[in-house]
């Protein structure tokens, strides 16, 4: 991490957003990635939505594991709770936050590595318990921070930097998380901030788990011919499956598009998805279809990008458990704690 704070330059024509704050507001300090590296522009993005949303920074729970990826979280929103946990375990530490207190807006950054390997097993069961939380996969193909290892997400015939060609089949999180039961899966480009800011939007106003896979190139190991993970494949061979925008709850909705063209979502807060079908008529609510667009697409080496499945009628993880609507932290203890009497019958029935 990075302990290098930027200097503060607040300029008169700054625009304060609906709670008062600049865009500058939603930083953090100064970023030791690789100059080019795509996860500083998820950062970018991450911050400029976080600052049109005006959500209170102090509302915030940004979660991490290891790796390049999981320094992001110190890149934006300085003001926000913040937990940088050990490799591939974020999932289980992002779930006692929200357990804890289901108020706050949690963001959970992880690579490729960090959800798809290490924490496999983590990745797959927070997807299933629905945990309302945006979980943003910078998915480059390599291990950065060991001198750029394939990682499970690395295609089939891939190659590494020095040749060296990936023989493994590839782990493709969209896939895995519309298998599991995924109730909001995406996928954008670091390099296509247009698409990612609605992408994260959206995915911060879902009820319940809210997966984007964001391709993210490695300037140093994995950004040359013969990757599939690199600026120029993802650019040249990158197809949108819908195009998108996120409509707030207070604001007008525009028909920037034809009569029948587009699909509105309602989100459980009153915002609304509004998907623009591609010449593809690709529609993100029918879950079997979606899968057998991805690997259509991936036979023919395509990259997609925008909402890939999406499910607002899937219960959320405090629904499946019928927990109080009142945030836990905000119970006395003695409504907490149900007594030793109670604890005697419990454990008697388990007898």
């Amino acid at each position: 991490m990075t302990f290098i704070a930027k200097p503060r330059i607040d300029l008169p024509s700054d625009r304060l957003n609906d709670i008062g704050l600049r865009r500058r507001d939603y930083e953090g300090v100064l970023s030791t990635l690789c100059a080019g590296c795509g996860h500083d522009s998820i950062t970018a993005a991450i911050v400029q939505a976080f600052w049109e949303m005006s959500i209170a920074p102090e509302k915030v729970a940004k979660l991490s594991g290891i790796g390049c990826s999981s320094k992001t979280p110190a890149y934006f929103i300085s003001g926000a709770h913040g937990f940088n946990s050990v490799h591939g375990r974020m999932p289980s530490v992002a779930t006692g936050a929200m357990a804890g207190n289901r108020d706050m807006v949690a963001i959970a950054v992880s690579g490729d590595g960090d959800s798809l390997s290490i924490g496999f097993g983590q990745f797959g069961h927070v997807v299933r318990r629905n945990l309302n939380l945006l979980y943003i996969i910078e998915n480059n193909g390599v291990y950065g921070l060991t001198k750029g290892q394939f990682s499970a997400s690395a295609d089939v015939g891939s190659r590494a930097k020095k040749g060296a060609e990936n023989r493994w089949q590839n782990i493709d999180p969209v896939a895995t998380a519309i298998t599991l039961g995924g109730s909001f899966v995406a996928r954008g480009f670091s390099g296509d901030r247009d698409q990612l800011v609605p992408l994260i939007k959206a995915g911060v106003r879902h009820r319940g788990c809210a997966i984007i896979d964001v391709v993210s190139p490695c300037v140093t190991f994995n950004d040359h011919e013969g990757s599939t993970k690199s600026y120029a494949y993802t650019r040249e061979n990158k197809h949108e499956a819908v195009k998108l925008d996120f409509v707030p709850p207070a604001e007008e909705i525009n028909a920037q598009f034809d009569p029948g063209e587009a699909k509105a979502v309602t989100l459980h807060d009153g915002s609304r998805v509004m998907l623009r079908r591609t010449e593809d008529g690709y529609d993100p609510t029918d879950r079997s279809r979606a899968l057998q667009y991805l690997e259509t697409a991936r036979s023919r080496g395509e990259v997609v990008t925008g909402l890939m499945y999406m499910n607002e009628d899937l219960p959320e993880m405090h629904d499946l458990f019928g927990t109080t609507e009142r945030p836990l932290k905000d119970i006395p203890y003695e409504e907490l704690s149900p007594g030793s009497d109670a604890l005697r019958k419990l454990q008697s029935k388990m007898r």
